[in-house]
């Protein structure tokens, strides 16, 4: 089955900063786009800040089984509406991957409940990431850690829900450590948070990241559950199966009148 894989850039520091856009010269979401590409089960797209409706209609979504989320200097300018939108979708099966900074995107922080906040120190210091769910399929063909020369370091509390799992944990140069991957589930969509990927460093050059990359796709995709959930109604049951004694004051129907039927 083809995986249908939506990969959203926010686009702003490769239009205004000359090291980003020479080590990204097709933008940060073309350069994950390819590291995906190798994989034949995936057909990838991208899209950006700068579409409309930041790329996410209803249409782009409703054909998108993960969705991959690179965002940072332009939280603010996503529009609420679509922010809305793209979790309806996770809560209905879309798979979700939030990378790097992505952890302050409206999206993140609106599905896990939760502000997100970290430490930071922007060195480009050496990040180790060990492999500490090394049967997890997001982790599969890894060695047992990798490295990445250089990295904006993040550094715990991560102020997050307690994970469904914890595939990474990253070791940094100046001795911090951080959660660096980490899966959830949000209604039927499952979600995975990985951390590196800051735009001053080649990070998505790295075949290792490509790699985590294609495993968390496969991982999220739902599959046919989701076209399924899609369909899901939110609608009152006027039948019971057991014998029931009615209790209690309820709505008239006229109080009912003026609500909004799904």
């Amino acid at each position: 089955m083809t995986i249908r894989t939506l990969v959203w850039g926010e686009n702003v520091h490769e239009q205004k900063n000359k090291t980003v856009a020479e080590i990204y010269p097709q933008g940060m979401h073309g350069q994950i786009a390819k590291l995906l590409s190798s994989d034949p089960n995936l057909s990838v797209k991208t899209t950006t800040l700068q579409e409309p409706e930041h790329g996410c209609t209803e249409e782009a979504l409703s054909q998108t089984d993960v969705l991959i989320w690179w965002g940072h200097a332009a939280h603010d300018k996503v529009d609420d509406a679509v922010v809305k939108r793209v979790m309806e979708h996770v809560w209905q099966g879309m798979g979700l991957i939030v990378l790097h900074s992505g952890h302050h995107s409206k999206v993140f922080k609106g599905l896990m409940g939760a502000p997100a906040n970290l430490n930071w120190r922007e060195a480009g210091e050496r990040e180790r990431l060990w492999v500490v769910n090394p049967g997890h399929p997001i982790a599969k063909g890894l060695p047992a850690y990798f490295e990445l020369e250089n990295e904006e370091m993040y550094g715990e509390p991560f102020t997050v829900p307690e994970p469904l799992e914890t595939v990474f944990v990253s070791w940094f140069q100046g001795g911090e450590i951080f959660r660096s991957g980490l899966t959830y589930r949000r209604g039927a969509g499952n979600i995975f948070y990985f951390r590196p990927g800051h735009e001053t460093y080649p990070t998505y050059h790295d075949a290792t990241v490509g790699q985590v990359l294609r495993n968390a796709v496969n991982w999220a995709h739902n599959g046919d559950r989701y076209a399924r959930l899609m369909k899901a109604p939110n609608v009152p049951v006027g039948e019971a199966i057991e014998k029931i004694e009615e209790r209690g004051p309820k709505l008239s129907s006229a109080d009912h009148a003026g609500e909004v039927k799904a």
